[in-house]
């Protein structure tokens, strides 16, 4: 049983001041520490994806150990069903299984060597943030149900007969009242759902009726990251005992890993990626017997490492970032794990394959040349963002970062933290000055531009430098040698709604594309939605993001309403500001759809005008009619 301290500001500190809460109260009072930043939604990271990835990772459990080779999970609206083929729960179990905390057949290592969660912890966060949750269990003809309302047992139904086949189904309906107008983004889902694929080659996943299924595993993951025709090599793909790496480069600044441990994506790396980047140097500079720079060898590189691991130690519950030190217990280091895979297997296939060594050594070439020609105008670069450091007006930093290491104390609550820490790229004095009043100085940074920031598109990284503001945001974001530093979680830009604030919008977007796409790819960008309208009598205000809400607002305001339009950032006052930056921000995540081509996409709207463009641009543009601002279409 968990227990919470509470003192009241002003009383004794006494016995009456220990409060004792049992599993379900510690997890809803505290649910960041469990599942991370809760979210609409609207990020892949937020809890309602955390909740689902609880539940299929005690599938994937089950399909690892030999038991169950399709799993099924079905979202309607805001309910969500899996359901697997495994040996279901223990009967008798089933209850203390989903309910009580440290309870599950993971601390027996026989059945479950190399689980993705050890903690018994997982589902009973499910059931107990969820208003509904349902489990169902089928073992040898014979089924068991139970029901629960946000973690209390409503309803345990006597065990009966069934002509189902084996496995364990689970229902839950995510709490509102704890993930504030959320909505389930499928395309987080299908990604979800494809790394589980990708790891584990022959399973077979239905997601609203939809199969999805790899048959090479990483390879298949890094041909849908990449586009044929911007990869330099074919990729490598690599086995091994509880090890399979994939890897090619592109023309792409920066670097893109995706790691896994058993099977669970660790979005902030570890032990193991760390490992893999230190090898891949070191095996590259072994196998050309040249000591290549290391961020020569890393621009571009696209690749992907699986490992498995003997009771994993992840640094939070949510599992995104790896401690363990070792393969097993008392196995090998990881360094030396990945360290002599990569040394024996990448050694062996840059050997055998003559064509991709040579283009990877021309892509390293390629990075060492941009490097040196870099190198004198960066190092003037960044000695002037050393000075304007000291007195930078631009960055309203936060006091937490993504970057910092964790306390000993509240080590949990801290790195939940972390991951709302957020800065926010406005334009304009008025418009930062409101974000700065109404942020949260824990978590919320505020970086302001001074006006529409250069189109960098079809330029070298030497504009970054020599770009006074984008060296400044470069600073800010402590991207400059990689992502290991990025300080915020998430990077907001907040613009105005109108054509200028959307152009500055599209020139940040460019920005990122252009030079650090990962970022992008990574889900690390959004824009920020703030509300268009304000309609309001004497009782009430509702604030309003697009027509339709406007016009539903008049409609149950009834009579005469205020209405009034926002036209910038600046004349939304920093006590109003703080309900769109808070809990319940609404924000946008900047995507790229499976296939888009970086390079094409930006010449097609940021590069030259051209016909094509412009018909584009005739066919699609809407005026304002009237006062009321009914939209149509040029051509209707």
């Amino acid at each position: 049983m968990a227990k919470e301290k509470v003192i009241t500001p002003g009383s004794d500190y006494d016995e009456d001041s220990i409060k004792s809460l049992d599993w379900k109260e510690h997890i809803r009072l505290r649910p960041g520490m469990y599942i991370g930043k809760l979210g609409d939604g609207s990020s892949p990271d937020d809890g309602i994806y955390v909740l689902v990835k609880e539940v299929i990772d005690n599938c994937i459990d089950e399909y690892t150990m030999g038991y169950g080779k399709t799993i099924e999970l079905t979202i309607e609206g805001r309910t969500v069903t899996v359901r697997d083929y495994g040996r279901g729960i223990p009967l008798g179990k089933v209850v203390d299984v989903v309910s009580k905390i440290n309870t599950g057949a993971k601390y027996d290592s026989r059945a479950f060597q190399k689980s993705v969660g050890l903690n018994g912890v997982g589902t009973k966060a499910v059931n107990a943030l969820s208003t509904y949750f349902k489990v169902a269990s089928v073992r040898d003809k014979k089924e068991k149900v139970a029901e629960f309302e946000r973690g209390v047992l409503i309803t345990e139904h006597k065990e009966g007969k069934t002509s189902e086949p084996n496995g364990t189904t689970v229902t839950f309906i995510p709490d509102d009242t704890i993930f504030r107008n959320f909505k389930f983004h499928h395309e987080f889902i299908e990604n979800l759902i494809w790394n589980y694929c990708f790891l584990n080659a022959g399973l077979k996943i239905v997601f609203n009726g939809k199969t999805y299924i790899s048959k090479h595993g990483l390879r298949d993951l890094l041909e849908r990251k990449t586009n044929p025709d911007e990869i330099r090599y074919p990729i490598i793909h690599l086995k091994g005992d509880d090890i399979e790496v994939a890897i090619t480069h592109g023309n792409d600044y920066g670097e893109e890993l995706y790691s896994f441990v058993n099977g669970q994506y660790t979005t902030q790396g570890g032990t193991h990626q760390q490992a893999f980047r230190e090898a891949f140097v070191k095996t590259v500079r072994d196998f050309y017997k040249k000591d290549y720079d290391t961020a020569d060898i890393r621009t571009g590189i696209v690749a992907a490492i699986s490992v498995r691991v003997v009771e994993p130690v992840f640094e939070s519950q949510t599992k995104t970032k790896l401690g363990s030190q070792n393969v097993d217990v008392n196995g090998p280091s990881m360094r030396q794990f990945v360290g002599d895979f990569l040394s024996r297997e990448l050694d062996n296939y840059l050997h055998k394959n003559p064509t991709t060594a040579d283009a990877l050594k021309k892509r390293i070439e390629q990075s060492e040349r941009e490097r040196k020609e870099l190198a004198g105008i960066k190092k003037l670069a960044n000695e002037r963002a050393k000075k304007a450091n000291l007195h930078n007006r631009k960055l309203r930093d936060c006091r937490i970062h993504l970057n910092d290491d964790p306390p000993a104390r509240n080590k949990e609550e801290f790195i939940s933290k972390q991951s709302e820490t957020t800065i926010f790229i406005t334009e304009g004095d008025s418009a930062s000055g409101s974000i700065t009043k109404a942020r949260n100085v824990e978590t919320q940074a505020v970086f302001s531009l001074r006006g529409k920031p250069l189109n960098c598109f079809g330029l070298t990284k030497k504009v970054v430098y020599e770009n006074e503001e984008f060296n400044l945001l470069q600073h800010a974001l402590n991207i400059e040698e990689g992502l290991e530093g990025l300080r915020y979680n998430n990077i907001v830009i907040a613009t105005d709604a109108d054509v200028d604030g959307m152009h500055i919008r599209l020139l940040i977007m460019t920005f990122f594309l252009q030079f650090f796409p990962d970022l992008v790819k990574l889900g690390k960008v959004y824009v920020l939605e703030t509300p268009l309208f304000r309609v309001r009598d004497k009782k009430e205000t509702i604030y309003c993001y697009n027509e339709a809400e406007k016009n539903a607002a008049i409609k149950k305001l009834s009579g005469k309403p205020e209405v009034t339009r926002f036209k910038g950032l600046g004349e939304i006052s920093p006590d109003e500001f703080a309900q769109f930056i808070g809990p319940d921000m609404r924000k946008s995540p900047m995507r790229l759809e499976q296939g888009d081509h970086i390079h094409q996409l930006l010449e097609y709207y940021m590069g030259k005008n051209t016909a094509e463009r412009q018909e584009f641009i005739i066919d699609n543009l809407v005026i304002e009619l009237n006062k009321e601002e009914e939209l149509v279409r040029v051509d209707d």
